[in-house]
């Protein structure tokens, strides 16, 4: 039994530990998950509380699992994991049933589960849970309680430094498909052998005044009293979806300029705005300089945004924007950068850099200077990574080694 707690304890505390890593190096990708499911549940006016639901069940999650995998109040720790997981277990199901939204958001964008997966990934945990909850008195405190409550707090600040850092720049991890070194093209392609989008067609023809439905197969086509009223195609079966199918970039006459764009052989700036209205007014305009810029090397600069045509202009006009702004979907937007606006540098399709409106380059130096800030930061950002995880996974070694105490 003793093994089995050990055991149950590990598994566990990892599995919350990295549902709440994950959203709070993240937190507008789980605000807009939040977001997703208000709207879906006909509750627009709950989205002012997107963002700070998503900071408090990242925050929640992470100390939750650090409690179970440290021993830290491990009987607190055990309630909140225990009721925790019975609620979301239950809701889970209902979102199983009624598929608001198809994607749960449990693991952010680090790994994408449907509803039912993560329904009966809560199945699997919850003997475990179980296991925890019932021998949580017998596990032995690690400190006394003033220390352990000293320990949590510190986890604590760590954690809302992580999202704070992590809400006014990029976040250290972008699990999304246009993170730096992507080839945007070959992501939006369907490899040659997987499978494609399987429909039905269900035909709707009118005689003597009843409509009556009717597959490819069964319609009587040697009937000609028959009326055609209407087709619908219905899809029965899912094919392969690229990790990028909805990337389109259009002007406001609608004419598309994706292709152009991913296949320039020269430097691309795009400034991404997923609404204008709420895009910091100061950054927009502070783009005018980068436009400029690129105006006078060989270098071309465009804003991409799903703002309407009249918000567009009334936008322009009233901030004395110099560039042109395009049409993208708003949600493609949110997935490209998690910043409104941001900034993403491209090359013949290949995403060199992105950055936070907070963190806009000023570009002084000739245009090779571009390759040259895009592959330094990448570098830097990658080393940056390597540093972290490392110094994380050190510490759960230590921790797991002094902290996971044998039971009574």
């Amino acid at each position: 039994m003793k093994i089995l707690s050990g055991f149950s304890r590990i598994l566990t505390g990892i599995v919350f530990i990295f549902s709440g890593f994950v959203k709070a190096v993240d937190p507008l990708g789980s605000t807009y998950k939040f977001t997703d499911y208000f709207y879906a549940f006909n509750l627009p006016s709950l989205e002012v509380m997107s963002l700070p639901l998503a900071l408090v069940l990242s925050a929640f999650e992470l100390l939750v699992g650090i409690s179970i995998l440290t021993g830290y109040r491990i009987r607190l720790g055990a309630w909140a994991l225990t009721l925790f997981m019975a609620l979301f277990t239950v809701l889970t199901f209902y979102l199983a049933l009624a598929n608001p939204v198809t994607d749960c958001g449990c693991f952010g964008d680090a790994i994408i589960m449907t509803n039912w997966q993560t329904f009966f990934k809560n199945l699997i945990l919850l003997p475990f849970v179980t296991v925890i909850f019932l021998r949580r008195n017998k596990i032995l405190p690690v400190y006394r309680d003033y220390q352990e409550w000293t320990y949590l707090a510190l986890f604590t600040i760590l954690i809302l430094s992580l999202q704070v850092y992590s809400l006014r720049h990029l976040p250290l991890l972008d699990f999304r498909p246009y993170h730096i070194g992507t080839y945007i093209p070959d992501k939006m392609t369907v490899p040659e052998g997987m499978p494609h989008d399987e429909y039905q067609a269900f035909l709707y023809y009118e005689k003597d005044g009843n409509v009556e439905e009717f597959t490819e197969d069964d319609f009587p086509w040697d009937d000609s009293t028959w009326t055609f009223i209407d087709t619908k195609h219905v899809l029965v079966s899912k094919g392969y979806e690229p990790p990028i199918h909805d990337f389109t970039i259009a002007d406001q006459e609608g004419f598309d300029l994706t292709d152009m764009i991913l296949s320039d052989q020269e430097y691309t700036m795009l400034l991404v705005s997923n609404n204008l209205a709420k895009a910091d007014p100061e950054v927009l305009m502070k783009a005018n300089d980068l436009a400029l810029y690129c105006s006078s090397r060989n270098c071309s600069f465009y804003c991409i945004s799903s703002s309407s045509r009249d918000e567009v202009e009334e936008i322009s006009a009233s901030l004395g924007l110099v560039y042109e702004i395009y049409t993208t979907d708003e949600i493609t937007l949110k997935t490209i950068i998690r910043s409104n606006p941001g900034l993403m540098l491209l090359k013949n399709g290949v995403v060199l850099n992105k950055w936070h409106a907070n963190d806009l380059p000023e570009f002084q130096n000739p245009d090779e200077q571009f390759l040259a800030n895009a592959l330094n930061q990448e570098r830097k950002s990658k080393e940056r990574n390597l540093v972290f995880f490392m110094s994380v996974s050190l510490l759960f070694i230590f921790l797991l080694i002094r902290y996971l105490r044998p039971t009574r």
